[in-house]
């Protein structure tokens, strides 16, 4: 499972795009911070069709990470009961 680099080049992707807009209002002559305003406006929600891909592996990661998380957590909380019928 690679869920921090999956979570990195997410982060990386979306805010490339917002710099990616920035420029490009930038080089039409519109203001630096309406520009930067206006390019996390667009790229952020623009990146959710953009990058389905790397969305869909970051949320299956954290999917997979809380479940391990659940059964641990489970875990523990029996062997506290004195359940020995799940532990292993």
């Amino acid at each position: 499972m690679h869920l921090g680099r999956d979570v990195t080049l997410y982060i990386c992707a979306r805010l490339g795009m917002v710099a990616a807009v920035t420029a490009l209002l930038v080089l039409v002559n519109v203001p630096l911070l309406v520009a930067l305003a206006v390019g996390v406006v667009v790229a952020l929600p623009l990146s959710l069709f953009a990058f389905p891909g790397l969305r869909t592996r970051v949320a299956q990661g954290l999917e997979a990470r809380q479940a391990a998380r659940r059964a641990e957590r489970e875990k523990l909380r029996a062997q506290l009961r004195g359940d020995t019928s799940t532990q292993s």
